[in-house]
């Protein structure tokens, strides 16, 4: 796939040494609180300050945001620290009240990504203007409308642009606010290694205990950055009150986060890295072996039932097989989340060989 023409966080002008720190409060909510806010964060390693201005609350009645007048609040907390300012916008009217402001850099959130139209809308306003614009992984795990939220503000001239990974939205009970599905935006990297990826933990945890695990797990993955909500007093937060952070607790996170190399310059750690990845290549092609065993024997299973007039799908079989292999796994190390979605892709295929066998006319 084409490499898109985006410009390298180290040239955007932020002073980068190792990663990119987004920091400040969910919303701006008073002129003293950004500030004071803003303040506790001068000696924190912040590139840039974050803040909401618009709230695009799920249900109504709640607090949206104070507005435009925040811009100049936000705008000034970061001119007393010497930093650039952030902020959402999610339509037109955003855009330009944001550029009217000064404000240095904007991201687009995750229900804004998800609508094409909006975000032609919103690259189409940009069109011409040097200014960096973040963009959030939609709320559904859709790599192709991330991405092309990407390409939409790239046509437009936007060469600064990065992704946020902020998780994504889940039907039923999980320990994140938004579960992270890691896959998706390690498969942004493969696919597009040069677009910078920011990791957002606090709308991915949707509390504080796990910020530090979410944050870790973003930089061993060789991400960009890190993205975090901060606010002077965060139990009186006006939105996302459970996921915010002090300064000062900010500041013993990051203390806590070990910055790894991508890479090392050492023979004999690379050749003893080529001679385990050697025994993965052929274990996963083992693997790949008894799976093609594996649905032979489906196909014979589908031709006994075919013979018998048997359906498909036998439950009590299925949640036998499940319990078994869960159980059998768990001593090895091998978590129940995700032996369950092996089994589940695994049980799905067998399923579509045996209804291949099911509806093919005999010879």
């Amino acid at each position: 796939m084409d490499r898109l023409p985006i410009t390298p966080l180290r040239d955007w002008g932020l002073g980068l040494e190792d990663s990119l720190n987004i920091f400040g409060p969910c919303s701006v909510e008073s002129p003293e609180q950004v500030m004071e806010t803003v303040q506790g964060l001068a000696d924190s390693g912040v590139h840039i300050i974050r803040g909401g201005i618009w709230k695009p609350r799920t249900r109504p009645n709640s607090f949206e945001g104070v507005g435009s007048p925040g811009l100049k609040w936000l705008k000034d907390a970061g001119a007393a620290i010497g930093k650039p300012v952030m902020t959402e916008v999610a339509n037109v009217k955003h855009v330009y009240e944001a550029l009217r402001c000064g404000i240095d850099v904007l991201w687009l959130g995750a229900r804004t990504t998800t609508n094409p139209f909006a975000v032609q809308e919103i690259a189409d306003a940009l069109e011409g203007v040097d200014i960096p614009v973040l963009v959030k992984n939609p709320v559904n795990p859709d790599l192709e409308l991330w991405v092309g939220a990407i390409e939409r503000l790239n046509r437009a001239g936007i060469h600064k642009v990065a992704a946020i990974h902020r998780g994504f939205s889940a039907y039923g009970k999980s320990k994140y606010r938004n579960p992270p599905q890691w896959e998706v935006p390690i498969e942004m990297r493969r696919r597009h290694p040069e677009v910078p990826i920011v990791v957002d933990p606090s709308h991915i945890c949707g509390n504080r205990e796990l910020l530090a695990s979410v944050a870790q797990k973003g930089l061993d993955l060789d991400f960009d950055g890190v993205m975090l909500e901060v606010h002077i007093t965060p139990d009186k937060a006006l939105s996302d009150a459970k996921q915010q952070i002090t300064p000062e607790r900010l500041k013993e996170l990051l203390a806590g986060l070990v910055r790894r190399s991508p890479d090392k310059d050492d023979a004999s750690f690379h050749h003893l890295l080529e001679v385990l990845r050697e025994n993965i290549d052929d274990m996963d092609r083992r693997i790949i072996d008894l799976l093609a065993e594996r649905m032979r024997v489906a196909r014979q299973i589908g031709q006994v039932k075919k013979d018998n007039n048997i359906t498909i799908l036998q439950y009590s079989r299925w949640n036998e097989i499940l319990q078994d292999r869960l159980s059998y796994a768990g001593p090895k190390g091998i978590s129940a989340d995700i032996m369950t979605e092996i089994l589940q892709n695994i049980h799905k295929e067998s399923i579509r060989h045996q209804a291949e066998v099911m509806n093919t006319a005999d010879a």
